[in-house]
């Protein structure tokens, strides 16, 4: 039997939840906070989403899906166009390479595999930036950002699962 006009949208509506998901957390991440030094902190959530759904669903969030995430990114916290695009796509593929080695594993080795991935990825912004503009950059801003991405990791890993578990089928 086919499928229904509805069931047709509700699948492709849960289809995107991976990318849905990680615009939602890149838009909270660009939300002016209007407080003193804030900005200088507010962590890469978007790497956070890319990270977690390369692991757990690399089908439903793709590369492509990271690179446009990352235009927007750029376009959002007015970084040069195609820094965040080629850091979260090269996430995406790393990631989604060695998705083997996180599934199955507690959370202890999915935090620390994080936290290397989001330490050279939030270096790797630093170097790009810095080598785009002519000069090395302050590095705490970035060592802070990554920091506070560490810390917010394990409760928006626990949503993104309920996420998972509640709107899409294992793959």
């Amino acid at each position: 039997m086919r499928p229904s006009v509805f069931q047709r949208l509700d699948g492709a509506a849960r289809n995107m939840l991976p990318a849905g998901v990680t615009l939602l957390l890149l838009i909270l991440a660009q939300i002016p906070l209007h407080l003193p030094g804030v900005a200088n902190i507010m962590p890469p959530l978007a790497l956070i989403g890319v990270y977690y759904w390369a692991i757990h669903r690399p089908d439903l969030l793709t590369a492509g899906s990271a690179f446009l995430i990352g235009v927007l990114q750029d376009l959002l916290a007015g970084l040069p166009l195609g820094v965040s695009a080629l850091v979260l796509l090269l996430v995406q593929g790393i990631v989604a390479a060695r998705r083997r080695f996180f599934l199955g594993r507690g959370f202890g080795a999915l935090w620390f595999g994080f936290g290397l991935v989001g330490l050279a990825a939030s270096l790797a912004v630093w170097v790009l930036v810095s080598g785009l503009a002519g000069a090395l950059l302050d590095p705490r801003p970035p060592l802070f950002q990554f920091l506070f991405a560490l810390f917010l990791f394990p409760p928006l890993v626990k949503l993104m699962g309920h996420a998972q578990s509640a709107f899409l089928k294992e793959a």
